[in-house]
């Protein structure tokens, strides 16, 4: 790839998404393809046992910077850790699947318009932040888990949970050796271990929009997380990562 132009990887996590994974490679191939960027968009399959790996191919055929990397199941943060360390490209961009920030907003977490950062975060809250259709009980509920997240692990950053995160080069090789988690909480871990090596974390508020076929069940998963926050919490007290 050119060293004198951004390179792009978006990755994207994907177990049984041959509902929509089609739209949004079209989506984003659209879009990635009037910039003036080099890009690959890497779709990190998590042992799906739908049509998600054919419907890739067929779209890679069609399109030679849309790559499918094939993974054993082991959960979200399994495939993006597999994903962003295959990656070889400057900037890796992790992109949830629903495509739920449009695709126009990229900019916003590449140079020239946002320099001087490690990892850059895509956030639903502060001043200029928009989100949209979003229910208000899963609303509180994703507040309250933030809250949560706050008080135990990472005081100041107001929305880890967010899917879609841009990270250098540089912070992936630093940061992902040390990531054990494979399941939801994993980006807790991720920006715990970032601001444990002192790594330049931003914001960056986005829109957003909701999609109701979102896999995350509050009371399925909610003790998990929690139980997963507290080992975060006691790995980020000992004095090595």
């Amino acid at each position: 790839m050119s060293r004198d132009r951004v390179s792009l990887s978006i990755v994207i996590p994907a177990f049984n998404e041959a509902r929509r994974i089609g739209a949004t490679l079209d989506q984003l191939s659209a879009f990635l393809s009037r910039q003036p960027w080099d890009w690959e968009i890497r779709v990190v399959d998590d042992g799906s046992a739908d049509d998600t790996c054919s419907i890739v191919e067929t779209a890679a055929r069609q399109e030679s910077h849309i790559v499918l990397q094939r993974e054993p199941h082991r959960g979200k943060g399994g495939a993006v850790k597999a994903g962003l360390i295959a990656a070889k490209t400057d900037f890796r961009f992790l992109c949830d699947a629903d495509l739920s920030m449009p695709p126009e907003e990229l900019p916003r977490f590449l140079p020239p318009v946002l320099t001087g950062f490690d990892i850059a975060i895509a956030s639903r809250e502060g001043q200029g932040a928009r989100r949209v259709g979003e229910p208000w009980r899963r609303h509180i509920v994703g507040r309250l888990f933030n809250y949560a997240i706050r008080w135990l692990v990472l005081p100041g950053i107001a929305d880890t949970q967010c899917g879609f995160k841009m990270f250098t080069a540089k912070s992936v090789d630093d940061v992902f050796p040390h990531v054990t988690l494979d399941g939801w909480a994993f980006d807790v871990e991720v920006l715990s271990i970032a601001k444990k090596l002192g790594l330049r974390i931003v914001e960056v508020p986005i829109e957003w929009h909701y999609r109701a076929e979102s896999r995350l069940s509050v009371m399925r998963d909610g003790v998990r997380m929690l139980n997963d926050l507290f080992k975060i919490r006691a790995k980020r007290l000992k004095p090595r990562v």
